[in-house]
């Protein structure tokens, strides 16, 4: 088992990661804010894995053991806070919404740093009570553990246009569907359907960071239409898959 990096304090910096760079697992004694500027960004623990587009930043508690993957070009904006300051007062890593006032406060924290003006104090203030509103958003892909479980999941993530339902999954799994409906809700704290869509989700950011088409992304994550696609995606991003490699004004 690889040796987890710790690094008391969580850097605020700026980070850029090519297609598929990965930052090792790690840890740190202070909170950190993890905002992609550009690309997407997939955080992991053991637990599962949160991914989140330049409309969502990651939440991550002091001492949570976690690695990045990169996927397109991305601009990876840091935030440490002290393990004493939590204005979301979140215990678990969590996706929280931003909005063009949130993200500006992110880029201004994260392009200096180390400026202790009044000026960069009130902002950091501002940035505080932003996140304290942050609405908390359900994208992540828990990790099951029970072999059936698992089988499952790692026949969708390798083929997410996979249309069989559970009927379909359980000879593969060794399971009855009402088993596997059973431990989709009581492992994972949510239905197959919703653990599908974000699965399809994940892919379509990761597939849409790389460059695919539209139509592409629909078609290999399994959507019945690009126009179904289009609607899902808009209301869990607020924006459409047409404009996703366009980073928000300001984001580098």
């Amino acid at each position: 088992m690889p040796k987890i990096r710790h690094t008391p304090e969580a850097p605020t910096d700026i980070r850029e990661l090519a297609p598929g760079e990965e930052i090792d697992a790690h840890r740190h004694d202070n909170h950190q804010i993890i905002y992609a500027g550009s690309g997407v960004v997939a955080v992991t623990t053991d637990a599962g894995t949160w991914f989140a587009p330049g409309t969502r930043a990651l939440w991550v508690p002091a001492g949570c053991v976690h690695a990045h993957r990169a996927h397109g070009h991305t601009a990876l904006h840091l935030l440490g806070l002290p393990a004493g300051t939590n204005p979301p007062g979140l215990d678990a890593p969590t996706v929280l919404t931003v909005g063009p006032l949130l993200r500006e406060l992110i880029l201004a924290c994260t392009r200096t740093p180390h400026d202790e003006s009044p000026e960069h104090r009130r902002l950091r203030a501002v940035l505080l009570d932003q996140l304290r509103a942050a609405p908390r958003e359900p994208v992540q892909l828990p990790t099951p553990a029970e072999p059936r479980l698992a089988a499952v999941c790692d026949l969708l993530h390798a083929d997410p246009a996979d249309p069989r339902g559970l009927a379909g999954l359980a000879a593969d799994a060794g399971a009855s569907e009402r088993t596997l409906s059973r431990l989709f809700r009581r492992e994972l704290g949510m239905t197959f359907p919703q653990w599908r869509t974000q699965l399809r989700l994940y892919h379509a950011l990761r597939m849409l960071a790389d460059g695919l088409p539209v139509t592409a992304v629909a078609r290999r994550c399994g959507w019945s239409s690009t126009s179904a696609f289009i609607d899902v995606f808009r209301r869990a991003y607020g924006y459409t898959p047409g404009t996703h490699h366009r980073p928000p004004p300001g984001a580098n």
